[in-house]
Parts: C-alpha cells; structure tokens; sequence
C-alpha cells in the first residue's frame, strides 16, 4: 500500500521559507546595513553596533516568551504579523538620517525577528514531528543558512544597483510577497486539525494546553532546575564565541587571504554551516543530542584553532569548514535536546526560554572579541577566549541529565 503523504513537510517547506526571509534579513543582513550606513552617512562603528546590540536584546526578550503567543495566536498570526513588522522596519531603516533614528526602526524590526527567530522554528514544527523531528527541524534552519548565502547577498546587490533606500523598500516587498501567503496558505497548529498525530500517524487528541499557573510553575521549575541551564548555559557560551568569530571573521582572515579570499572563506564557512546541519539531521535523532553537540563544539574548537594560527593558506580555509561545520548546529541542538527531555505539552515556552536566554547572550559576543582584540592588539587572545568558552559548553552540555523526567519527578515540578 503506498505511504500517504504527511503535510508536515508542507509546514516544513513554510518554515524553511520563513527561516529564509528572517534570518537573511534580520541576522545575515546586519552586516549589510552597516557597512552601507556607514558609508552613506559616516557613522562610526560604535554608532551602529550600539543599536544592533539593542535589537538583538529586544529580540531574545520577545523569543523568551514567544511559545506563549504561538500558544494563543498560532503560528498564521504570529508569522503574519512578525512579516509585517520586519517589512515595515527594514523600509524605515532606508529612510533614517541621524543615528538615533536607529534605535526605534530596529526595535520595529526585532518584534519580527522575535517572532520568527531560532524558537519559532521550534515551537512551529514541534506539534507535526517526533521520529524525525530532527531532520525536519534541520531542513527548516537550513532556510536560516540559505538567507545568509542568499538573501543578504541579493540585498548588497540591490543596493549597488538602485540605492539603499530603493533596494531596502524592494527587500520588504519580496519579504511580504513570499511570506504572508505562505503563512495563512500553509501554517497551522497541529496535525489533529487533520485528523491525524505527529509524523503521520493516525489521529490522537490534541493535547489540552496547560492552565497559567501550571506553566508558571513549570517554568519557575525549569529555571531553578540544572537540567535546564545544563542546555541553555552551554549553548549560550557556545553562541557567545560562534556569534563573535564570525563577526570578525572578514578582519580576521583578509590579512592572510586578501578581499577575496575572505569572500571565499565566508562562503565556505556557510556552506559547511549548511551541510553540518543537514547531516546532523539525518542521525541525531538515533543518537544522544547531548554527546553530539559536545563532538559538534570539539570540532569547532579546532576549526578556530586553525583559523588563528594555521601554518597554511589551505589551513585557514580548512579551519573555516570545521567552524562552519557547527554554526547551523548550535541554534538546532537546544530545541532538540529539550525535545527528548521535557514533556512535550510545555516544550514551547522551554524553548523560546531556552533561545532567548542565548540569544541576549551572544548579543554580546561581537563586543567580547572586539573588546579583547583592540586589548590585546591581535586576534590572537580573542580566539583563545572564543575556544575556552567552547570547551567549557562542550563539558558542561554532557553532564545534564540526557533522559526524560521521570514520573515522580513530574509530579514534584507540577507542585
């Protein structure tokens, strides 16, 4: 009998579409609006970098909280509505003339990367998957990837093309263009709106969202508990290092490989981001998560190393395709971790807890290195710093529980 087809994967083709678009333009794209505002107008680095740091804050404030909006909205709304205020923000950063103006227009534009960020994905998907919910969470975040090879490249180009403010307000035609249809045309709760359970599976009742309280309680538990900050803390220093390298990784290598060498070795670095994670995907959901993303930090560890201090042209570009090899992997892990961990009903608001926690993290990581290298007069320290922040998570994440809660301890949490 032939296998009917799970319209999971429609939802997954609509989140890697949605990962796409916000991630191009609200992560990716960073880098592109500042190298082209500080050519229009002069602003220095500090000028630019202090508001961005901001939008990321506001950012993991939102995603903090994020699963309690999905809970009560679903994801048509909150996608809708996460599009229409990313569109509307990256429209008014091509209006802005003084540097001030940054600080609202990215506030604007971080209730769109709030909403569709690292735990959207998650908590989007999290209803349609079990068996394979880590190969279908990887295909969505290589959308993540894929917006920074494509998307924030095509935004560069449009700006050489038509200006900043033409190709800004054309960026957010698309971006609405692309996604709101998809949203209201594809996006739903979960698959008991069909009748069916997770992967396909023959129909099971929906289960009943949790009251206020209990979650409160749930989460209260969560935060006190070592189960849950032995995810969230190692990722968040993993985030810290991972987010400040690549930053700085155009300064970093240029001297040794010249502009377009750099090019190349950013290209790279992206496209192994996007073939770790996809291989990842294919094996991590028979094996244990905390164990891979420990071997995922490793491997990043080295990748580093060999940037830093590589004897070799080909060195340096190898130490780029190991660095890359884990940059999909530590936004993917975390959701999949607590997957296994916690009890599926509470697993939305975890995880927008779990990533928003990281993601106010490492907005501070482009500061960390930047600090240690105008410190220290090279890149030399700064790396260090990045690869003992990596070995400490790499150590810390094997130590958690790596089980579900058991029975008692469920009941303890509930009171």
């Amino acid at each position: 009998m032939r296998a009917r087809y799970f319209y999971g994967w429609n939802v997954v083709g609509a989140t890697f579409l949605m990962a796409l678009w916000s991630f191009g333009l609200g992560f990716y794209g960073m880098s592109v609006y500042v190298a082209a505002l500080g050519r229009l107008h002069g602003w220095s680095a500090a000028a630019l970098s202090a508001p961005i740091t901001l939008y990321y804050i506001a950012g993991a404030i939102l995603t903090a909280s994020i699963g309690d909006i999905y809970e009560r909205w679903g994801p048509r709304v909150v996608v809708a509505g996460g599009t229409a205020a990313m569109a509307v923000g990256v429209v008014l950063l091509g209006a802005v003339t003084r540097p001030w103006q940054l600080y609202p227009v990215f506030m604007v534009m971080a209730i769109g990367w709030g909403s569709m960020s690292g735990a959207a994905i998650n908590i989007i998907l999290a209803p349609w998957f079990q068996r394979r919910r880590g190969l279908a969470i990887s295909i969505a975040f290589n959308g993540a990837t894929l917006g920074g090879v494509v998307v924030a490249p095509l935004v560069l180009v449009l700006i050489g093309a038509i200006g900043f403010s033409r190709a800004l307000a054309a960026s957010s035609l698309a971006l609405l263009a692309v996604l709101l249809p998809t949203a209201l045309a594809v996006m739903r709760r979960r698959p008991a709106e069909l009748g069916l359970g997770p992967d396909g599976e023959p129909g099971t009742p929906a289960p009943v969202a949790p009251k206020v309280n209990g979650e409160r309680a749930w989460r209260g538990a969560a935060l006190r508990s070592w189960r849950f900050w032995s995810v969230s803390a190692p990722f968040a220093l993993g985030l810290v290092a991972q987010v400040g390298m690549l930053t700085h990784l155009v300064a970093l290598v240029t001297p040794i490989l010249g502009s377009s060498g750099a090019a190349r070795a950013v290209s790279m670095t992206t496209t192994a981001g996007l073939i770790g994670r996809l291989a990842t995907g294919f094996v991590v959901d028979r094996l244990n998560r905390r164990l891979v993303s420990s071997f995922t930090l490793a491997v990043q560890i080295l990748g580093v190393g060999m940037v830093g201090w590589a004897p070799s042209v080909a060195g340096v570009y190898a130490g780029c395709v190991l660095f890359g090899f884990g940059v999909g992997n530590l936004t993917t892990l975390p959701g999949l971790i607590i997957a296994v961990e916690w009890p599926r009903e509470h697993f939305s608001r975890l995880v927008g807890l779990a990533v928003g926690i990281n993601q106010f993290t490492f907005a501070f990581g482009p500061s960390l290195v930047g600090v240690v290298r105008d410190w220290a007069g090279d890149y030399g320290p700064a790396l260090a710093v990045c690869m003992a922040l990596q070995a400490i998570a790499a150590i810390v994440v094997v130590f958690g529980p790596g089980r579900a809660l058991s029975l008692d301890e469920v009941a303890l949490a509930k009171h």
